[in-house]
């Protein structure tokens, strides 16, 4: 394995470092000053059009596209660093480069399965930013870690779908520019497990379909992103051609969509990680408690250290990750994902707990945006399937390939 970053990345590396400190951080603080003026709007504040604008000239958009045979396009490994970057201000930064979720894994999902006309409808526009989508996957009423609990029904109806059900922590679809949903549900209750449920396509002023509100996470409500919304489906009818591959395939669609959902959510978090370690060393350096610096006090060092070592060991294991992504494929790679899966979220978050704690009251505060990566990272244990799902596929393939060492 050779995590040397090419010339061509260190190139983008560098103009993304340089968008992140002129353009991305600054807007910030007018970001949250327009949402405070306007509570009832959903989505990012007016700044965003000039960061996109920005990322456009720079060249900095879609930067999450896979590479292409045919030329264009990262490597998950080249794509690794610059995701990284943008975790430093995770509710502008992706969607100012148009390589936030869930449109990220969408046009993948489209790209992957989708026909000429779902790619002229849907993924075109959502490559040029011209819409946001979200996806529908989870239930209120079931444990939606096994997706085959999955209850919303899709029934067929002449030359239309019909769906009737509730989900939830669909993200990003309060937000009025947010389009169309796409909807995993049951549409063949009598096949065998692993073949009843499919995804469709479902525009979000559908009649029958309805936004009742947005679930918060640890109290924030983000609407930067659009929230996460609870949708009610009732009679809600779309042509047949919105059958997002074949019926009955709605499992591995889904799942050649969160393979690399998951590696890049972990890319993302070695960024907040590292801005959560910028803040705890400005705040040790700059406080003095009982006489002495808290930079010389031996706790505080004892956290900047294991911040280091946690973010490093996360960011090995994300890259490890990418690199047999880029080899073998997401499916190879399913474990090395889910071990980036299960470690990188707990790490980071507790390296943001460090940096609150040593900050004190202020680590609290909406003064630092510590609190807000902190919801980030508690959130990702459970986004994209919880931490235990993930512990017992890879204990299961651990349980089953490991070599058996007879004991005497």
């Amino acid at each position: 394995m050779d995590f040397k970053h090419s010339d061509k990345v260190i190139d983008l590396q560098e103009r993304l470092t340089a968008f992140m400190q002129d353009h991305v951080i600054p807007a910030e603080q007018v970001a949250e000053e327009y949402l405070r003026e306007h509570p009832d709007h959903w989505g990012q504040p007016p700044v965003m059009r000039n960061l996109r604008d920005e990322a456009r000239r720079q060249d900095l958009w879609n930067l999450f596209l896979p590479q292409d045979p045919r030329g264009g396009g990262l490597t998950n490994l080249e794509y690794a660093p610059l995701a990284e970057l943008t975790g430093w201000s995770p509710q502008l930064a992706p969607e100012a480069l148009n390589c936030s979720a869930p449109d990220t894994g969408n046009m993948e999902m489209l790209s992957r399965y989708g026909t000429d006309e779902q790619h002229r409808r849907w993924l075109a526009p959502l490559l040029a930013g011209e819409f946001r989508s979200a996806f529908s996957m989870t239930e209120p009423a079931v444990a939606s870690s096994d997706a085959n609990n999955v209850e919303l029904e899709i029934r067929a109806d002449g030359d239309a779908w019909v769906l009737n059900g509730r989900k939830w922590w669909s993200s990003g679809a309060m937000r009025p520019d947010c389009r169309v949903t796409f909807v995993m549900g049951v549409t063949d209750p009598e096949a065998p497990v692993g073949r009843r449920h499919s995804i469709v396509a479902v525009p979000l002023d559908a009649p029958g379909l309805t936004r009742v509100r947005s679930t918060h996470v640890l109290g924030y409500d983000d609407r930067h992103e659009g929230g996460h919304a609870v949708i009610d489906f009732q009679d809600v009818r779309v042509p047949q051609d919105h059958l997002l591959g074949p019926r009955g395939g709605g499992f591995a669609v889904a799942q050649g969509r969160l393979g690399p959902g998951r590696i890049h959510h972990c890319m993302r978090l070695i960024g907040m990680g590292e801005r959560a370690l910028a803040h705890l060393v400005n705040r040790a350096n700059s406080r003095v408690a009982f006489g002495q610096p808290l930079a010389d006090q031996g706790v505080v060092q004892a956290h900047v250290a294991d911040a280091r070592v946690a973010i490093d060991a996360a960011r090995l294991l994300v890259l490890k990750a990418a690199w047999r992504m880029d080899r073998e494929g997401a499916k190879a790679a399913r474990h090395d994902i889910a071990k980036a899966k299960i470690l990188v979220p707990g790490a980071i978050k507790k390296v943001i707990d460090d940096a609150i704690q040593v900050h004190g009251g202020a680590g609290l505060s909406q003064d630092v945006p510590l609190p807000m990566l902190y919801a980030q990272a508690r959130f990702l244990q459970i986004a994209d399937g919880p931490d235990e799902v993930h512990r017992r596929s890879l204990a299961r393939h651990e349980l089953a390939s490991s070599p058996t060492i007879k004991v005497a």
